[in-house]
């Protein structure tokens, strides 16, 4: 095993959602669309829900001090586009949430629902085509999986039988094909129009993307995001869903390592977009990811990732594994989740804790 990965994993694990985080998500999430069916609101209403967002494609990383963690819930419902409006659609779903919750707020495209660990983003869409209803009633999509585990990670017995399901349902000639053409309406509260776009389609290309990168895929995501909060506190964008997209469309197929996937993708950008460029998002070809960030903080944006180019590269073309790990140290700006490099008895850095959920071989430096 590369000395550089114990690094790397200790450093994944380092930035990844605590366990507390992730049970209060969990159990969050879980009690909203548990209420969803059964409440005499909304039952007869819903057809389908499922998470949508950074936790449900595995490239969430823990929050800022001060800030907290947050899920999507997408909840398909029976809503007819036609004839209900983008507004009577919030004012259908309101009442159910004041229902259940103190803290909540309209915003734009969802219902922002506040709990004191948990942010949820309740996702309202309008009544899908029969056959995508019916494929996505039959694909097992109310289970709360994420792209780690439809990549085949840390599975049970039971876990195996319900992916197969939801695996069916992306890989179908048939019913895969249909809902893949047929983005799901979302209502716009402020320009009061129903919005396409393809939660689903950005999960089945996550999930492929992870499988051509080995399972490394949704590191090089998380760490690049790390990398960008520590190097560009002060920028509004690119941050989130644009950058993970970014970083999709960049990262090389078939990389190796995490450290692999972190120099291809910044030097990619830092060779092929000088300029901002127009990034259609998954499924909905007509929507610019990039709608929202500025020329000038791409500009920002871009001459960073030169910089971080630069340094990630020394770091991973460097035959000294001290030299490596100080150089990867710098490019994470010296924070506590990457490890530092010292010597015990004549040795390397010794392991101080446990990798958990981090797939083995995923995030070795390559060439260290």
């Amino acid at each position: 095993m590369s000395a550089i990965q114990t690094y790397f994993q200790d450093f994944l694990t380092n930035i990844r959602l605590p366990d507390s985080l992730k049970k209060a998500l969990i159990s969050a999430h879980t009690e909203l669309r548990e209420q969803l069916k059964s409440d005499d609101l909304t039952k007869d209403l819903l057809v389908e829900s499922f998470l949508q967002g950074s936790y449900a494609r595995s490239t969430c990383i823990k929050p800022a001090p001060g800030k907290k963690v947050d899920v999507d819930v997408i909840v398909v419902t029976n809503i007819d586009h036609d004839t209900v409006s983008a507004q009577e659609a919030f004012a259908i779903i309101t009442p159910f949430v004041k229902k259940y919750y103190q803290n909540y707020e309209q915003q734009k495209r969802s219902i922002g629902i506040s709990l004191p660990e948990v942010d949820m983003d309740l996702v309202i869409t309008a009544a899908p085509s029969e056959e995508v209803k019916r494929a996505i009633e039959c694909a097992g999509l109310s289970s709360a999986f994420t792209v780690d585990d439809l990549s085949g990670y840390q599975q049970s017995l039971l876990e195996n039988y319900r992916l197969d399901s939801l695996e069916r349902f992306f890989e179908s000639d048939s019913t895969g094909q249909q809902w893949r053409a047929e983005p799901l309406l979302i209502p716009d509260n402020v320009e009061n129009q129903w919005y396409r776009t393809h939660p689903l389609e950005q999960i089945r290309w996550t999930k492929r993307k992870n499988q051509i990168c080995k399972g490394n895929y949704v590191n090089v995501v998380k760490a690049i995001k790390w990398w960008r909060r520590l190097e560009l506190p002060s920028l509004k964008h690119p941050k989130s869903y644009p950058l993970e997209h970014f970083v999709g469309e960049c990262c090389p197929d078939g990389i190796t390592s995490v450290a692999e996937g972190i120099v291809g993708t910044l030097e990619c950008i830092a060779e092929c977009y000088p300029k901002k460029p127009f990034l259609p998002d998954r499924g909905v070809p007509e929507h610019d990811v990039f709608e929202m960030l500025s020329d000038e903080d791409y500009d920002t944006f871009y001459k960073a990732v030169c910089g971080g180019a630069r340094l990630a590269r020394a770091a991973y073309d460097s035959a000294d594994i001290e030299e490596s790990v100080n150089l990867w140290k710098s490019f994470f700006k010296d924070c506590d989740e990457f490890p530092s490099y010292y010597r015990k008895n004549g040795g390397f850095t010794p392991r101080v804790q446990e990798s958990k959920g981090v797939p083995v071989g995923s995030v070795s430096a390559g060439r260290n």
